[in-house]
């Protein structure tokens, strides 16, 4: 089929772009919205059942995932509806799903109020999140670049491509402002605002989308009868169709969702846990170099129509690998730069026969379990060492007790300061310059990639395809990202550790995309 119609006005076009890439922010913004508060620390207290502050936030972590886990199923449900019914309807649906549930987790009651049934509404709501969010992305994506005239997807689409970044600055945002105007109650009930202010997001989106036409290129393939009978299976029946799947999932979605939850979602928990800022400092942070690397998305979104679309994505993945490590180092050394003389300076070497932590205890089973403990709590790196007895020593000293209040003491009287810090302005400066180094990567790997997917499938079963393989890249290897690494970083003692497991996921995507990626051409010029 031709995909030959009638361009948009200007006017239109712009209608088209704000109207997705609006209702893309707020869709973000409330998936986002309990990785954020969850950096603080609230939503593991109040909502999940232990005395362990690691178990906790762990339990957290994974609760963030579970609604990533489930983003695929969404993806097969919704992209079947859109590749049936249309674009613009699929989504005003996911747009509802993902604001009522997200006002839901606002009126849950704690742990201490309604036992276990608290953690598991909140896990269904997070279920209902993850659904919602599986035939979004793929559904505001697509109507935007069958929209758009040739050789302008890249530019046109990279605007829901940063809309992405968007709604995690927007979650910062509205937290922090509802942080100050109810300072008092924030820690009691306070929290909950941010997920009922959905509703008014999602009130503007309804109206904004409603005032949408369906896409061109989908009303063109209706009228014709060339609407997929079954697009998901089709998905995979499609002559080339399983290779591009591939290349989508393993070369695409999974590399650039680990170097872009790195650059956020990792630094904010890297800023206010270890590196122990004060959590509304690491916010503004966060949120500020969120915002200057913006622009990063709609630059590489727009060279990826001069240059192609492989390109931007393997030069910013071979970057990531070079300076994902360094960019933290900077960050780290910047951020608390007592913290880092004293553990270059007073290295913590912890030794025993059995020295092994688990996170997920409430108790440690030793002597050295509770130490590492303890040590993990504080944000002090360590490491450990096989020995006949439990000894503890900092800097080559001996600490002379074992137990956790004395190592403790013993770091204070070694340098280690565990009050919250604001960085100074120097020091601001340069987490800055490193987060915008690591936006520019997320940019050139992210940016482009909207029309990239768009472009890689036949329009009966795009939405569907599409969706299928970004949702299980992202939601599998971006979701549980944020609990993978912390459960590193808690394990070794080593708050870098856990950037591995970034390395070794975009170093498979690099490999993939090197070898299986085919250059795209312009949508709306493309037959199928």
């Amino acid at each position: 089929m031709s995909e030959a119609v009638r361009e948009p006005s200007a006017a239109e076009m712009r209608m088209v772009i704000g109207a997705s890439s609006l209702g893309t922010i707020f869709e973000w913004y409330d998936f986002f919205i309990w990785g954020t508060l969850t950096a603080t620390g609230i939503l593991g207290r109040t909502f999940f059942p232990s005395g362990n502050e690691t178990l906790a936030t762990l339990l957290s972590w994974a609760t963030f995932a579970v609604g990533f886990g489930f983003r695929p199923l969404g993806a097969v449900l919704f992209g079947y509806l859109g590749d049936r019914m249309g674009r613009k309807y699929t989504f005003l649906v996911t747009i509802a799903v993902m604001g009522l549930a997200t006002a839901g987790i606002g009126l849950i009651p704690g742990y201490a109020a309604i036992g276990t049934a608290a953690p598991v509404l909140i896990l269904l709501l997070r279920v209902a999140q993850g659904l919602a969010l599986g035939g979004e992305y793929g559904g505001a994506a697509i109507y935007v670049a069958e929209h758009s005239p040739p050789g302008r997807a890249g530019f046109h689409t990279s605007f829901i491509q940063a809309s992405v970044v968007g709604g995690f600055i927007l979650s910062l945002a509205v937290v922090l402002l509802f942080k100050l105007g109810f300072a008092s109650v924030w820690n009691i009930w306070g929290w909950r605002l941010p997920f009922l202010f959905s509703l008014v997001l999602l009130a503007i989106s309804l109206w904004m989308r409603l005032k949408l036409s369906e896409s061109p290129v989908f009303k063109a393939m209706k009228e014709a009868g060339e609407t997929a009978g079954n697009p998901f299976l089709e998905s995979f029946t499609y002559p080339g169709n399983k290779k591009r799947l591939f290349v989508a999932l393993f070369g695409i979605a999974a590399g650039l969702t680990v170097v872009w939850y790195t650059a956020m979602f990792s630094v904010l928990s890297f800023l206010s846990g270890p590196m122990r800022l004060d959590q509304t400092a690491a916010q503004l942070i966060t949120g500020a170099g969120a915002v200057i690397g913006t622009g990063f998305f709609i630059l590489f979104g727009r060279m990826s129509d001069k240059v192609g679309r492989k390109p931007p994505i393997v030069i910013g993945y071979a970057l990531a690998l070079v300076l994902l490590f360094p960019c933290f180092y900077v960050i780290g050394s910047a951020a608390n730069p007592g913290l880092a003389k004293a553990a270059i300076r007073q290295p913590v070497v912890v030794s025993g026969p059995h020295c092994r932590y688990d996170p997920f205890a409430s108790d440690q089973r030793d002597e050295c379990g509770r130490i590492l403990d303890h040590l993990s709590k504080l944000g002090v790196q360590y490491a450990t060492e096989k020995a006949p007895s439990v000894v503890v020593t900092i800097g080559g000293q001996v600490v002379p007790q074992s137990e956790p209040a004395a190592v403790e003491a013993a770091l204070k009287d070694a340098g280690y300061r565990f009050d919250r810090i604001v960085p100074e302005p120097i020091d601001i400066a340069m987490i800055l310059v490193a987060m915008t180094v690591l936006m520019a990567l997320c940019g050139a790997t992210y940016g482009p990639v909207a029309a990239l997917l768009s472009e890689m499938f036949p329009s009966r079963i795009r939405y569907s395809s599409m969706s299928i393989p970004y949702h299980i890249g992202t939601g599998y290897f971006g979701g549980f990202l944020p609990f993978i690494s912390q459960y590193i970083v808690a394990r070794t003692g080593n708050p870098y550790a856990g950037l591995w497991y970034t390395f070794a996921v975009v170093a498979m995507a690099l490999l993939v995309t090197m070898l299986g990626l085919r250059e795209t051409v312009a949508l709306r010029d493309r037959a199928r």
